[in-house]
């Protein structure tokens, strides 16, 4: 009689585990066909920026070194008398976009400011002038702020994280408890964790999706359009997101009687696949869907994430559980098996590490050089001292002391955790920002840096970025907000540039108002050093403020 109710649970299961692959496969045919490209860069445009034309173009045409996509909107043409000068929606082929405009928009300079998205997901924006006749006063976009809210930016990398966290919390203690938990002990503590990991997945992939909408488009955490969420759905990124879903509800089913009970052989296989479909979610939505290799970056960050999930999570569930409650005859089993598994997982960790950097970054000086090179070494970093601690778990587990004496283990186990949550956090910053192979190419194949700043003020705060931050022609960004992180609009601004050391006095940089609270300025730094940026933003008649910034120019 048992075992008549036990069959058709089994089968209730699978048919659940079915439902949710079947909202896979159909996430999977909604998938846009995109081609592969990453973080795209304006190489041209026709007029080019800070040009004199003859005569008003019927159309402007913009040149991107990768393939876009639209962001609803956010692609303007202001006229010298402050008019839009657009006419209709612009066409995307690939990486050209050709904005239609009025050619009896008379005589002066035009603004041009445009925001579109990369197929790595991440928004590409900026903006320039051209004249017709003859340069005019700039005109001022009036619109919206080109760039997500500060908090979005954050949320996201939060996101990021706690993504990756449910996954260590997840794979973990399914990992362990399918092959390495002794029968005595209890599995609700285990389970529990499962189920914690199981749901910060879910959570944080919703969040990607809401998020991806402001991130994408500009605005506030809430400023999202039935138009912004149908592009969000409508691309790689989403396609990836929704079959995540898919696949983690199909493996729900199949996760609860692995968690109460050993699980069949059947069982734990189709969950294994699910779990291995659903890691290839993560690079499809990110940066090695857009590398020049493809198919072997999302393989190879895949297994980078897997391993890393399996170390983590073994090393949770070891130091929570095991070394605490297993005896030493449990522990001698089981630690040489984990001691093997973990030497694959870091020797697959490092591995795919290596190709993931060769293609990322590229070139020696794009580590050093860039901000994702850093990052990247400060993460390999860490990974050393990571290795160092589990390379002594290892020799205590050699020698069989660690059966014995498990407090040593337990310690080298919780550094090692504490060190990897930091190499966690940096995982998710790596995945916002620009790959250090695009960082380095510019326009036209010019070498280009990127210095970015935050400075505070009683009246405001001031994100202050300037590129490529090297002798020569630099262009600079300021973009004000409130206490509030909200968009401020400003009134005046003022900036100069001096150089103490070399006796070289303030320059005036000339700023142009791109949005009310962005404005954008050129200026030529004729030597290398420490400069000192001093900007005046005023708010009101009344109320004004400056910050100033040391920018290291090469």
């Amino acid at each position: 009689m048992a075992g008549m109710t036990v069959a058709p649970r089994r089968w209730i299961t699978r048919l659940a585990a079915a439902a949710g692959l079947l909202v896979t496969v159909v996430a999977l045919l909604i998938a846009p066909a995109t081609p592969a490209s990453a973080h795209a860069v304006l190489e041209n445009s026709s007029p080019a920026a800070s040009s004199i034309v003859p005569s008003a173009p019927s159309e402007v045409v913009l040149r991107f070194s990768e393939s876009v996509r639209k962001v609803p909107g956010k692609i303007r043409v202001i006229a010298p008398d402050g008019s839009r000068a657009d006419r209709g929606e612009p066409s995307f082929d690939g990486g050209e976009v050709r904005i239609p405009v009025d050619p009896a928009g008379g005589r002066g300079t035009y603004l041009l400011s445009f925001r579109v998205i990369s197929a790595d997901s991440h928004p590409v924006s900026g903006a320039f002038t051209y004249s017709v006749g003859a340069p005019s006063t700039p005109p001022v976009d009036s619109g919206t702020d080109s760039r997500a809210n500060p908090v979005v930016g954050t949320a996201v990398k939060v996101a990021r994280f706690l993504g990756y966290a449910g996954l260590v919390l997840l794979v973990g203690p399914a990992l362990v408890l399918a092959a390495l938990w002794p029968r005595r002990l209890s599995r609700r503590g285990p389970a529990r964790l499962a189920w914690i990991g199981l749901g910060l997945v879910a959570v944080a992939t919703l969040a990607d999706l809401w998020l991806q909408v402001p991130y994408t488009a500009g605005g506030g955490l809430f400023e999202v359009t039935g138009e912004g969420f149908g592009s969000v759905f409508g691309s790689a990124f989403g396609a990836a997101h929704l079959v995540r879903l898919g696949l983690l509800a199909a493996s729900a089913f199949l996760l609860r009687p692995l968690l109460l009970r050993p699980a069949s052989r059947t069982d734990a296989i189709i969950l294994a696949v699910l779990g291995g479909a659903a890691l290839l979610t993560w690079p499809l939505a990110g940066h090695p869907a857009a590398s020049p290799a493809p198919a072997v970056s999302v393989v190879v960050d895949a297994v980078h994430l897997g391993s890393m999930a399996i170390w983590l999570g073994g090393l949770l569930m070891l130091a929570g559980f095991l070394l605490r409650q297993a005896d030493e005859r449990e522990l001698g089993a089981i630690l040489p098996i984990w001691s093997r598994w973990a030497a694959l997982a870091v020797s697959a960790l490092l591995l795919a590490g290596t190709v993931q950097a060769l293609i990322e970054v590229a070139t020696p000086r794009a580590l050093f050089d860039t901000t994702y090179g850093r990052l990247l070494l400060a993460k390999i970093g860490l990974f050393a001292v990571v290795i160092g601690v589990a390379a002594y778990s290892r020799q205590l587990v050699r020698r069989r002391i660690a059966a014995q004496r498990p407090a040593p283990v337990r310690r080298a186990v919780w550094v090692e955790l504490a060190v990897t949550v930091v190499v966690l956090g940096l995982s998710a910053t790596l995945v916002q920002t620009t790959p250090a192979r695009t960082a380095v190419a510019g326009p036209s194949g010019t070498e280009a840096g990127l210095f970015s700043t935050r400075l505070s003020s009683p009246l405001y705060s001031m994100e202050v970025e300037l590129s490529p931050a090297e002798r020569g022609n630099n262009s600079v960004h300021l973009y004000a907000y409130g206490k509030d992180d909200q968009p401020l609009p400003v009134v005046e601004w003022r900036a100069t540039a001096a150089l103490p050391s070399a006796g070289i006095e303030p320059i005036e940089i000339p700023l142009l108002p791109l949005t009310d609270n962005h404005a954008y300025g050129d200026i030529s730094l004729p030597a290398a050093g420490d400069w000192q940026i001093k900007i005046t933003a005023r708010t009101t008649d009344i109320d004004q403020a400056t910050v100033t910034a040391t920018v290291p120019i090469r």
